[in-house]
């Protein structure tokens, strides 16, 4: 049976998962100087109860997985919640079907003018609309104000994911920016599971892999994460620091976009921060590009 590049997604995530773990870490003996780093497929078997031949096939992408032995994976590996959904959706694809051609580009996302009429009353709050590929397809005066000016950035350009590489200002701006690249890498590659062959997302990937080996590394690492919520330190070139926590709330019109919201606590100096960078954002001697409609 052939397999396709999603089962061998499967497979690399498998793998990835058992190279980081140590025998000392699932309470087997350490067996001796190792090739590679990790748990054997033999050991990750045994863990499992299953055979070390159908574990190979599994990684090999030659045979599927019952919802029992997922399960047993997922506790043998130490998944998380976020590691254990994508588990589960790599394998939803397993079944056994005809060959199909290779699948078209998904056309970028589009935004509804109601959204953007949302996002342009949020006056003082920081906003913007990404896609899957992190594809940022619309922002408010105070989204663009904050990260980037994006109408100046070309459409077919305008990733989150590769201005957080290819723009030196974005680098600065994230006070933990390997951090937060990674975790838009595992997000990317979580929000992508359903999505295989994608063309877009595949010359992404390509360019970026090649021009950056920091990229290339993380991505190979299979790490996934959802986009949700959390706290982020930036140094802004106008306000300085902020302290800003940030929401996805997915847009139910489109489940494939998300409005990433950045607020901060009143009171606060970052809250303080956002209602200067609101002024400056709203002088005509700053005019920001506005987001397509």
């Amino acid at each position: 049976m052939k397999h396709d590049s999603h089962r061998n997604d499967l497979g690399e995530f498998l793998k990835a998962r058992r190279a980081e773990l140590t025998p000392a870490e699932v309470g087997l003996p350490d067996g001796g100087p190792r090739r590679v780093p990790g748990l054997r497929r033999e050991e990750v078997a045994v863990l499992a109860a299953i055979s070390t031949d159908y574990y190979s096939r599994l990684e090999q992408g030659r045979m599927p997985a019952s919802p029992a032995v997922l399960a047993s994976l997922a506790q043998v590996l130490r998944l998380d919640d976020d590691q254990r959904a994508y588990l589960y959706e790599l394998a939803a694809k397993e079944e056994y079907r005809p060959p199909r051609p290779a699948p078209a580009a998904t056309p970028r996302p589009r935004v509804q003018a109601q959204l953007q009429r949302i996002l342009d009353d949020m006056t003082h709050t920081p906003a913007f609309v990404i896609g899957p590929r992190t594809e940022v397809v619309a922002w408010n005066a105070m989204g663009a104000a904050l990260i980037t000016d994006f109408g100046k950035i070309p459409e077919g350009q305008r990733y989150y994911i590769r201005m957080l590489f290819t723009d030196p200002a974005m680098r600065e701006l994230y006070a933990d920016w390997e951090g937060v690249t990674r975790l838009a890498i595992a997000q990317m590659r979580m929000h992508n599971a359903n999505n295989p062959g994608d063309t877009k997302l595949t010359e992404l990937v390509g360019e970026l892999s090649f021009a950056y080996p920091e990229f290339r590394q993380w991505w190979a690492a299979h790490h996934v994460a959802t986009r949700g919520t959390g706290t982020k330190h930036l140094r802004h070139p106008v306000v300085a620091d902020l302290h800003l926590d940030w929401n996805a709330v997915t847009w139910a019109a489109d489940p494939d976009l998300q409005i990433i919201v950045w607020t901060a606590e009143p009171g606060t100096p970052t809250h303080d921060g956002l209602r200067l960078l609101a002024s400056w954002a709203s002088d005509p001697a700053h005019a920001i590009s506005g987001s397509p409609s």
